[in-house]
This record gives structure tokens, C-alpha cells and sequence, in this order.
């Protein structure tokens, strides 16, 4: 069955140009890789969550097809539609983007999923560049795009609650459409959304070959963009700025390097699996692979309520009970995390407070301890009522890059970032997260990002810089954080080596 009824279509072209239509069916012989592996092509993406370290949130969602993509290069938004030769937007890339996105319009129907169609991709750290007057980094080593969004039309829900499918196609409304265009466009959807199930379902049984994930996993020759001395000597330069009182804090980051051969979906299936997160994110675009598991909320938007989600503050698990509660009250103790977390917590205060109604902001979780598979963090939650003159992107904007990749004050940070690190930081420390067609919004800090390229394999990972800063551990603490997207790594170059071979025999 497909729902909504032709008769709700109907109803809804006159006020939505965008419709989602859904047919669902059970699947609890499928998951969600298996569904991507399925569909998977460039331009294609799957997106998860995992709540609490340890259980699975309701929805995986799976996007292919787009109709529109969005790319951002040298200052430029490059527009390819469907079967169309690309168009490049000569304004500002942010302001047409926001063009774009604000063309689509979809109801929010009951019992559909959170996400039914809409933009996802990537805003790369050096968006804001395009809204505040920041120093351009000359040098970018990857050359990835600055941002990079696909327009979806066509998703895949894997529902893990009632263990069913919802295979979703967007009706795009025709401009001035009549009661027969419309039918013809409803029978030409349910038509599109018959061809996805039969290959899924044709599909639904098979099976991976690969053994198991191995104990231990393959050398890697991991090389950094600076030197242990470089990176003392920046954090020695970033203190001088704060003592000067340019700044309260900064985060300096490095970006690790291996070549890789392993298949960038296999890392992605291992690495959910280590190191599972409230966001995790496969996607291929553009000759490029972009594997994800961030703890951190950017910034959401659901209706008229907006949020956001500052971490600062980070230790190991324990082995046990015992060494988690002495781990967490050793944290809780230290001053300068404490100190750390509070300044990011009135920035985040502050970012939500720039695009929500006057008085409507509040802080609901302060300074609480959240625990993951591999380490816990001090969290806290700001949330406000986006004011009526304003719009997701909006909020998206205010928030953007968060404080915890950044600094305090944020655009003085920012200047001085440009200035130690020289370097185009890419997806690190940008977001990624979708824009949907009903004007929701949902995206993360990019962090504990691997990013595949020309047989490379690119982790970025920052310390926050204070007064009282350590600059040999703040070194190391860019080291442990780059260590799970390695671990994960080794153990797919591992697993591919060992398929070759058998392979072989």
C-alpha cells in the first residue's frame, strides 16, 4: 500500500511542491549495510545512530539519485541537475545555496520517518568565510570541496524498532499542476518506488564472504602535516594570543595520513561496530569516500525548536564499574575542564540565543557525564524557540563552526587558526547532516572523520588550547583522538589483505 493516498496528494500539491510517498515492508532478515551494499553507487550516502554508546536509534536512512547536486569550488556554487550539464551560481555560494534549499517545500506527515528527502552533505570548515570577513587559507593540500550537498528524492528508511523498510520517493509537484498531471506523477512515483523494492528484495539474503574482524590489524605508515616540534611551537604561539587577551581559548589542529587499499565501506562497517556514535555517515561523492562517527550535535532544528549540544571535557573508559566512577570524578574535578566546558557552554548559549525568541532559551542539561564504548564526556544541552523571522539554515549559520573546533571569542579563534595551522582544514571541524524538504534540520560537528582520496586515508583531530595548556599533551591528546579512526582503519587493511590471499589459495 502506498501511503499517502492519491486522493492526500491531491489535497497537499495545492499548498507543498514536494510530496514523499512511501510503501513499506518487513525486513527483519536485512540491515542496514546490507541494503546500502545493495543500491550503493557514487553520489550515495547512509546515515546512523547509535544513543548512548550502546542502543541502535530507530531509523538508519539510505540516499541515492539525487536530482540535484551542490558543489562549492573556488568560491563558486556548481549546480548539476538531473541528466543537465553543470550551472555555476555566480553570488554568494551560502546565500544561493539557501536559494535552493528554500525552493523545496513537503508536509510533515504522520508516522513518515524524521528524514523523507531533502539536502545532505557537507559544510566545510571554511563555509563562514563566505559570511564573515575571515582570512582565506591559501594552502589546501586535498582540495576538497567547501561544501558538497546532494538533493535527494529517493531514501531508504530501515526502521530498527518494527524491523521494516520504507522505501520513499518524492513527488515533485509540477508548477500550476492539474488533478491529471498530478495522477500521471503519482502513477510515475509508486512506478519508481516498485523498481527500488524489487531490487532490494531480490537482493534481501545475500551474504558478506569476509571473515571476521581480526584481533589485531594491519601496519599502517602514518605520516602527519607537521612535526611533534611544529605542532609545541603553534600552541606556544597560541598561548602568547591568549595571554595577550586576543582569546580565551583555541583549538589547534593536525591532519594524519596512511595509504589505504581497503575498501572505504568496510571501514565504515568496522568502525560503527568499535566506535559507535549518535552520528555515523558513509558517503561517496566525487571520487571521494567520507567514513564518520561524531558524538557531537552541531546544531538541530525540529519545528520550531532549535538545539544545541557543547562537549568539552574527555576520558577513557574504565575497565570496570569502579575505574568508570573514579575516571569520571577525576574529570569532574579537573579546573580546567571544568573552566573549558563553561566557556563553550555560554557560546553555545549565545549562538542559539542569535536566531531564537527573545527569552526562550535554556540550558537543560548542564555539565553531565555521558558515557560511549570507548570514552565518557562532559555534555551539556542549550535549546530555544527559533524566532519567527528566521529559518534553519539560519540557526545553522549562528552555530557554525561549532566552539569546540574553534575557540572563544569564535572569529578572533578563527583568524588565528588560519594563521598557526595555514592550511585549508576541509570537512574537519565543518558539519555534516541534512536540510529536509518538511524544514527540519539535523547535523554534526565533523569529527572522528576519515576522508578517502587517491588511495589516502586523511583523520584530522584538535586539542583545545588554554592559558595552562600542556603543549606536549595537548599534542598527544590529537594523537589518542586520531587513534580509533587508525584502529578501525588497520583492522579493514587487515581484513582486506587476508581476503586477497584467500583469494589466491
Amino acid at each position: 500500500m502506498y501511503t499517502p493516498s492519491f486522493e492526500e496528494v491531491l489535497h497537499h500539491g495545492s499548498t507543498y511542491n514536494v510530496i514523499p510517498i512511501r510503501y513499506s515492508f518487513l525486513a527483519d532478515q536485512a540491515t542496514p549495510i546490507q541494503l546500502y551494499e545493495t543500491v550503493r553507487k557514487p553520489d550515495s550516502f547512509l546515515l546512523e545512530s547509535v544513543e548512548g554508546g550502546t542502543r541502535w536509534a530507530r531509523y538508519s536512512f539510505i540516499g541515492l539519485n539525487p536530482f540535484l547536486k551542490c558543489r562549492v569550488r573556488d568560491g563558486a556554487l556548481h549546480v548539476y541537475r538531473r541528466g543537465e550539464v553543470g550551472t555555476v551560481y555566480p553570488g554568494n555560494p551560502v546565500e544561493e545555496l539557501r536559494t535552493l534549499i528554500d525552493q523545496f517545500r513537503s508536509p510533515r506527515l504522520a508516522d513518515m520517518p524524521p528524514f523523507t528527502g531533502g539536502a545532505v552533505g557537507f559544510l566545510g570548515y571554511d563555509t563562514l568565510q563566505f559570511v564573515e570577513a575571515l582570512p582565506k587559507v591559501a594552502h589546501d593540500e586535498l582540495a576538497l570541496d567547501t561544501m558538497n550537498l546532494l538533493f535527494v528524492d529517493e531514501v531508504i528508511a530501515y526502521d530498527h524498532v518494527r524491523q521494516e523498510v520504507s522505501v520513499i520517493v518524492n513527488l515533485l509537484v509540477p508548477d500550476n499542476a492539474q488533478e491529471a498531471e498530478l495522477q500521471t506523477a503519482y502513477i510515475g512515483v509508486c512506478s519508481r518506488i516498485e523498481r527500488i523494492v524489487k531490487r532490494l528484495t531480490a537482493s534481501s539474503t545475500r551474504l558478506s564472504h569476509m571473515g571476521p574482524i581480526p584481533r589485531e590489524g594491519a601496519a599502517l605508515s602514518i605520516t602527519s602535516n607537521m612535526t611533534k616540534e611544529q605542532f609545541i611551537d603553534r600552541v606556544q604561539r597560541a598561548q602568547e594570543y591568549i595571554a595577550a587577551g586576543d582569546i580565551f581559548q583555541v583549538v589547534l589542529s593536525q591532519r594524519f595520513a596512511a595509504p589505504s587499499e581497503a575498501d572505504p565501506l568496510l571501514v565504515y562497517r568496522i568502525l560503527r561496530l568499535t566506535n559507535p556514535s549518535p552520528y555515523m555517515y558513509y558517503f561517496e561523492a566525487e571520487g571521494t569516500s567520507v567514513v564518520g562517527t561524531s558524538p557531537e550535535l552541531l546544531v538541530k532544528v525540529t519545528g520550531d525548536k532549535v538545539e544545541t549540544r557543547p562537549i568539552a571535557g574527555t576520558r577513557p573508559r574504565g575497565k570496570n564499574e569502579a575505574e568508570d566512577a573514579a575516571l569520571t570524578a577525576d574529570m569532574l574535578a579537573d579546573q580546567k575542564e571544568l573552566a573549558e566546558h563553561l566557556m563553550l557552554l555560554d557560546l553555545g548559549r549565545n549562538d542559539v540565543g542569535r536566531v531564537a525568541s527573545y527569552g526562550s532559551v535554556q540550558v537543560t542539561q548542564q555539565m553531565e557525564v555521558e558515557y560511549y564504548s570507548r570514552v565518557m564526556h562532559i555534555v551539556s544541552h542549550v535549546c530555544g524557540e527559533l524566532a519567527s523571522d528566521k529559518e534553519p539554515f539560519d540557526a545553522l549559520l549562528s552555530c557554525f563552526p561549532a566552539g569546540t573546533v574553534s575557540g572563544s571569542p569564535k572569529l578572533r579563534a578563527m583568524e588565528i587558526i588560519a594563521e598557526l595551522e595555514g592550511e585549508a582544514r576541509g570537512f574537519y571541524a565543518g558539519a555534516v547532516g541534512y536540510f529536509s524538504f518538511c524544514g527540519n534540520l539535523d547535523s554534526c560537528i565533523t569529527i572522528r572523520t576519515i576522508v578517502c582520496k587517491d588511495g589516502m586515508a586523511y583523520v584530522q583531530a584538535g586539542a583545545g588550547i588554554v592559558a595552562d595548556s600542556v603543549p606536549e599533551s595537548e599534542y598527544e591528546e590529537t594523537r589518542n583522538k586520531a587513534q580509533a579512526m587508525f584502529h578501525a582503519l588497520a583492522l579493514a587493511e587487515k581484513m582486506t589483505s587476508l581476503e586477497e590471499m584467500r583469494s589466491h589459495d
